[in-house]
């Protein structure tokens, strides 16, 4: 008997071969196929209670040079066999593109079931059990000193079944997970509110924290900035927490994707091969980590995912390329169709202790408000908070600040590197040292969030 995710291979590849018969050069369908819990704590009750599944098939069909998509959520036969004529005979009145079509077949050599992203121990969790683990940290925050109010706690599951087949002979599925668990709190009062919070999770039931963890960590995030001033503008030396670590990462992702580089919207155009960062700054995306956010076999093309380095001992290496936009800078996919898979920056050997102790005078940043990047230029200007750092150590908290640099000097003025890289999200860093930004000016006082 075959299963549900074999029956959909099966409709997979009988819609691309329907779709060359009628008339398409090249034709890709994509299935996904999954479902999603997903319960909301607030002050002790359930405020929210989803659980829902959902099949959602994805069709582009190519017709010299022409490209078409069409989706549907509906997979009755005669849906989609109106959906591939359709896609294929709008394919006929697009503009033409040289480099539009499939990446040439390629074969994929690591097995799903080693990388990590699947786990039965999520599946088997009750809503009871989710619910009684939101619970419980919300209720462990709030008794958290200086937090005087709740924005809620969550839990969220996921189970996915991803299926891929295309006129190139492609044809593959796996199947992923997900566990993830969040807080928020707010502390202080009047005109000096603060908020924020916190997540944990990942594919694997072990990536879930005791409840204790996830309360503590959210709690005290907000509870540190009880009491912020804000300083003078000033030129000092930054501290960077690895959330907001990560943050600057997901903005030089946007310089080197391939669509930012062909378009010339980046300050990287042109550099691959030259020095862009400190010796020290090797940075990664691995589509391939075991046990990532961002892991997965192949792309949303079919083309392997890969470990790509990107930044090797500070000179660019790569951009970050799917098919279309390799083909247009004369490059081969590095498999990001989709966007980055696990992002980070390597380790360094520095304590964060020891990173702190080494600034007289600056800024430890924990914390950004709102957008103000531009990949063109590699500029930032954006509201911050976090931690004044004098003689090495912490003083007191600061809000209402705006940090401002550019990506490229900030990247070539990191100092020092944390040991302390851990894999939280889909873009991880550790704690790093830059030697100079911009603190100061106004901003949108008493909010904020971290990373």
């Amino acid at each position: 008997m075959s299963t549900p995710s074999n029956d959909l291979m099966e409709l997979a590849d009988k819609l691309v071969k329907l779709g060359i018969m009628k008339g398409a050069d090249e034709i890709e369908v994509s299935i996904g196929d999954g479902s999603q819990f997903r319960a909301g704590i607030r002050d002790g009750a359930l405020e929210t209670l989803t659980e829902s599944g959902s099949r959602q098939l994805a069709i582009r069909a190519f017709v010299d040079g022409r490209t078409a998509n069409a989706s549907s959520s509906d997979l009755s036969l005669e849906t989609l066999d109106r959906l591939v004529t359709n896609a294929v005979a709008r394919a006929r009145l697009g503009g033409k593109d040289e480099f539009a079509g499939l990446p040439a077949l390629e074969k994929v050599t690591v097995d799903a079931g080693e990388l990590g992203i699947f786990d039965p121990a999520i599946l088997a969790l009750t809503p009871e059990e989710k619910i009684a683990y939101a619970t419980k940290v919300e209720a462990i925050g709030l008794k958290q000193a200086g937090v005087t109010k709740s924005l809620g706690a969550s839990f969220v599951s996921a189970d996915e079944t991803t299926i891929l087949a295309n006129s190139k002979g492609f044809h593959g599925s796996y199947r992923s997970t997900g566990a993830y668990a969040s807080a928020a709190f707010q502390a202080g009062e009047g005109d000096n509110l603060f908020q924020d919070g916190w997540f944990e999770g990942g594919p694997m039931r072990s990536a879930l924290p005791e409840p204790e963890v996830l309360a503590t960590t959210a709690a005290r995030r907000v509870t540190r900035l009880i009491g912020a001033r804000k300083v003078s503008t000033q030129k000092v030396p930054v501290v960077v927490e690895p959330p907001v670590t990560a943050g600057l990462l997901d903005f030089l992702a946007e310089a080197v994707s391939g669509e930012a580089i062909s378009r010339r919207q980046s300050f990287l155009v042109d550099k691959l091969g030259a020095t862009i960062a400190a010796g020290t700054v090797t940075i990664v995306d691995d589509g391939l980590l075991k046990n990532g956010f961002g892991t997965a076999p192949f792309d949303s093309e079919g083309v392997p995912r890969r470990n790509t380095t990107l930044v090797e001992a500070g000179v660019l290496k790569s951009y970050l390329l799917d098919t279309y936009y390799g083909r247009k800078l004369g490059m081969k996919s590095t498999g990001n169709a989709g966007g980055t898979t696990n992002l980070y920056l390597a380790a360094g050997t520095t304590k964060p202790e020891a990173i702190m102790a080494s600034v007289e005078r600056g800024l430890l940043l924990t914390g950004t408000i709102g957008f103000g990047t531009d990949p063109t230029t590699g500029d930032i200007s954006i509201g911050a908070f976090g931690l004044w750092i004098e003689g090495g150590v912490t003083t007191f908290p600061v809000a209402g600040i705006t940090i401002a640099g550019n990506l490229a000097d900030l990247l070539k003025g990191v100092e020092l590197i944390g040991n302390d890289l851990r894999f939280h999200g889909s873009t991880n860093g550790p704690t790093i040292k830059l030697a100079e930004m911009t603190v100061g000016g106004t901003t949108v006082a008493g909010t904020g969030s971290g990373g």
